[in-house]
């Protein structure tokens, strides 16, 4: 299917280039007969009327448009009688335009996947049996729907079958399948692995996780970049290289068909072309990494970054403890048999430690067990019946490592049968991608609210040379980012919790691990990594700076290119019409040199 569709594109650009190409042909042959040349001020004034509104739209809003080089070029070929040479200005205008809407929509193709993967309409599931088909946006909350093996989930909800299958690595980056048992969360954008699953929707389509996800790339495809702006700079320099150059060239030769070929090189300007599909592209690209670029400015932004401000847990770290060990006390029971009698009591409940027991759990294949009677009291304990005995698991008080107590409960009588220790691990690549950043002269430094002696520990793990402050407030944070701005420092935060997102605004560009109910962080932040890879980090650093490398590049190409052929033009070497297609060949170059960031 993908080779017919771009043996399709092939052909329809062939197409194109040929019914120009004849254009031009026919417009050459009618412009030596009056009738041929009112045909071509006819099309002059009709592919002029586009041009036209928008130079006035940005003259109403104070605008700088390169759009009044090519006005200038249109109106001297219609004085000196010059139709072909206008139609062509007008001809190559619209067909640049039209190349870079085809190179935009290019670009952004990955994007436009995202949209694809969810289907747009379910099956309810009612009453123990499939009900009709109905669209997506037309299922309510508490409604039950059918997702069948291998479909995309369209919408968040609780798993009501028994057991199920998914995979979440589109969000979680996590390359593993993760088993799903009855009652818990299942988001959309995963696929179903397993059997048939019924779900309970919790979230209607316009709040769903895949939904915001989307959300955040379309604005980001409609906001207009920063470095259009500083592009906008170099057009006024050029407009003021191009009209000395005409007026030159007229008060020397005072050949009006030399000053239009001169205007003609000089449009349309690839200043206008190469900046925003570079942009595009490099969003594209890391999107292809699971990097959500929210405003495309924050890419020309991030390329100039010159200090990073990171968080710990759950940005250096997985954010989430993990059982290293368990320690057998006063039982016959092994390892597995109190890990499983654990992981069954723990299997309800949200707090991460009970996240990780379950895990652990699934990963040693321990065998489940029933349990009843669950009783939990946040803070304080959790407590269940397996086999007509009463086991409680209780978190010690003041005890300096991460542990969970398990006792068997007789009579009112409590005996510890083991400790369980729990540790948050460093990511697997955060050690190497600190070393990668502190060869490229960052001011790196560790903001966290975590105690010091924790702190300190995981940071001898990563670097004896990078700065870390423990025990901070999300003021804190934000204060130091106010401190190093003051100095002259553009600078990144990266974080992943709600108490980041102060710091995540504060910052010039924020980036965001995006985990669940971390909403407030994701909205804060101008960069969101759906993966928890910390080199997710080190990748947008890297694609922000070829991208704006590649733009600038082919501004200066193109700007340069551009003022040799002038030069040529000025001298007579370069005839108007001959000038148009060296301007086009120039458009092309710099369209396709621009494109080369979607490739990163």
């Amino acid at each position: 299917m993908l080779k017919n569709r771009r043996i399709d594109e092939f052909i329809t650009t062939i197409i194109v280039l040929s019914l120009i190409l004849v254009a031009l042909v026919f417009s050459y042959a009618l412009s030596n007969y009056p009738v041929g040349q009112l045909m071509l001020i006819a099309a002059i004034f009709v592919g002029s009327l586009e041009l036209i509104k928008i130079t006035w739209e940005n003259l109403m809003h104070r605008r700088y448009s390169i759009d009044y080089i090519a006005i200038l070029a249109i109106t001297i070929a219609l004085l000196t009688q010059e139709y072909l040479a206008g139609s062509v200005i007008v001809l190559m205008l619209s067909g640049g335009n039209a190349l870079e809407r085809y190179a935009s929509k290019k670009a952004r193709e990955s994007l436009t996947k995202l949209t694809q993967r969810i289907p747009n309409e379910v099956f309810l599931f009612e009453n123990g049996k499939v009900g009709e088909k109905v669209a997506i946006n037309d299922v309510r909350i508490g409604n039950r729907i059918l997702i069948r093996r291998g479909e995309v989930i369209p919408l968040d909800g609780i798993l009501l079958s028994e057991t199920s299958r998914a995979d979440e690595s589109s969000l979680t980056g996590e390359p593993f399948l993760i088993d799903k048992v009855n009652g818990d969360l299942i988001r959309s954008g995963t696929i179903n692995v397993g059997p048939p699953m019924v779900i309970r929707v919790i979230k209607e389509n316009r709040d769903s996780t895949y939904t915001k996800i989307i959300e955040m790339v379309k604005k980001a495809q409609e906001e207009k970049p920063r470095l259009v702006r500083l592009a906008s700079k170099y057009n006024i320099l050029f407009t003021i290289v191009t009209l000395l150059i005409a007026l030159l060239t007229y008060l020397f030769s005072h050949d009006y068909k030399n000053v239009l070929a001169v205007l003609v090189i000089a449009t349309p300007c690839p200043l206008i072309l190469a900046t925003p599909i570079a942009l595009i592209g490099g969003m594209n690209s890391a999107a292809k990494r699971k990097i959500i670029i929210k405003r495309l400015s924050s890419l020309e932004v991030l390329s100039r970054v010159d200090a990073l401000i990171f968080d710990k847990t759950g940005t250096l770290t997985l954010g989430k403890p993990q059982l290293i060990s368990i320690e057998l006390k006063n039982t016959k029971l092994k390892e597995k048999d109190i890990l499983a009698l654990a992981a069954a009591i723990e299997h309800n409940s949200l707090h991460p430690i009970a996240k990780s027991i379950v895990h652990a759990a699934r990963l040693a294949r321990v065998k489940k067990l029933k349990v009843t009677q669950i009783e939990e009291i946040i803070g304080s304990h959790i407590a269940g019946a397996i086999n007509g005995k009463r086991y409680i698991l209780i978190k010690p008080i003041n005890h300096h490592r991460a542990s969970l107590e398990v006792y068997e409960e007789t009579k009112g009588k409590r005996t510890l049968l083991a400790a369980m220790y729990f540790e948050d691990k460093l990511k697997n690549d955060t050690k190497k991608i600190i070393t990668e950043l502190s060869n490229d002269d960052l001011i790196m430094k560790i903001l966290t609210g975590d105690k010091n002696e924790t702190t300190k520990a995981l940071v001898e793990k990563i670097s004896k040379n990078i700065d870390w402050k423990a025990e901070c407030t999300p003021e804190d944070k934000q204060k130091e980012i106010d401190t190093l701005r003051s100095e002259g420092h553009i600078v990144a935060m990266v974080g992943d919790g709600i108490n980041d997102a102060p710091a995540l605004a504060k910052a010039d560009v924020g980036l965001v691990f995006s985990h669940e109910d971390r909403t407030a962080a994701s909205e804060a932040a101008d960069v969101v990594f759906l993966g928890g890879d910390f080199s997710s980090v080190y990748d947008a650093l890297k694609i922000s700076k070829q991208t704006v490398k590649i733009a600038k590049q082919s501004i200066l190409v193109g700007i340069s290119l551009s003022t040799i052929g002038m030069l040529f033009a000025a001298f007579g070497f370069i005839v108007p019409i001959a000038g148009a297609f060296i301007q086009e060949a120039i458009d092309i170059a710099v369209i396709f040199n621009s494109l080369r960031t979607s490739r990163y």
